[in-house]
């Protein structure tokens, strides 16, 4: 029956987008228009609706994929007023956070600020675009001024510190982005763990993989509250520390 897969697969991944983009505007855009209309806070209104509109997505996956299951930490949903850390290994990662927290923003890179669509969409729920330098973004610098009030507020704000998918499940380079912003606002870090998204969607691959049997995790690996006013803090250690972290995690440390 192996040769039914790639037939399983491909219809599968059509059924997936078409949900993704013409579903998302049959069923979704209403919602986003009565909440740009009508909402008193437009940012929180399109971030809620984000997480719905992704656990509907996974919901439909599920369905469509009877090997896959998806673990999530207990309590895990309940993080707020943080800066959340986390590996990359598909493109289903950042779908998989935006579907675990209500109140979200995160980095996005800046070819989809030049999109029509994804343009507005993500202005209005308050993502911030990436620059090569944290500095030098206009959008980055007009986000940075409220983000503090929206992390004390209860938000959250989630990065991919390798600033791309993973290839060979290894962790990458780190950008140190992330840590500076948190120690900007004082914010706590979670360093939260995905495996097994690239099993489903494999990096370099338009199919998902369907016919196999899958469990997506994500979980709490550790709970960091730096003291950031320490002579002895640094960026650097900080990293080195989340780091080490992963590494411990996938076995990787010597």
């Amino acid at each position: 029956m192996h040769f039914l897969k790639p037939i399983v697969d491909l219809l599968v991944t059509l059924i997936i987008w078409i949900y993704f983009i013409p579903g998302f505007l049959l069923f979704f855009s209403p919602l986003y228009l009565a909440a740009f209309i009508f909402s008193s806070n437009r940012e929180i209104a399109f971030q809620r609706l984000n997480n719905l509109y992704y656990r509907s997505f996974l919901c439909l996956v599920r369905a469509l994929v009877p090997g896959l299951k998806i673990r999530i930490q207990d309590g895990l949903t309940s993080i707020r007023s943080s800066v959340i850390v986390c590996n990359h290994l598909s493109y289903l990662d950042p779908i998989l956070m935006i579907s675990l927290f209500p109140e979200h923003k995160t980095i996005v890179k800046n070819i989809f600020f030049k999109m029509p669509v994804f343009c507005w969409l993500m202005k209005t729920s308050g993502y911030i675009p990436s620059s090569s330098g944290w500095n030098a973004s206009s959008g980055i610098i007009e986000n940075m001024e409220r983000l503090g009030d929206y992390l004390s507020s209860g938000g959250n704000l989630f990065i991919f510190p390798e600033g791309t998918r993973s290839r060979d499940g290894k962790i990458g380079k780190f950008n140190d982005g992330a840590f500076k912003i948190a120690k900007r606002f004082g914010a706590p870090i979670k360093v939260l763990q995905i495996k097994n998204t690239n099993g489903l969607f494999t990096p370099g691959k338009f199919l998902f993989n369907t016919c196999n049997q899958n469990t997506i995790e994500v979980r709490l690996i550790e709970n960091l509250n730096p003291d950031y006013s320490s002579n002895t803090f640094s960026i650097s250690g900080l990293v080195d520390q989340v780091r080490a972290l992963y590494e411990e995690k996938l076995g990787m440390r010597t």
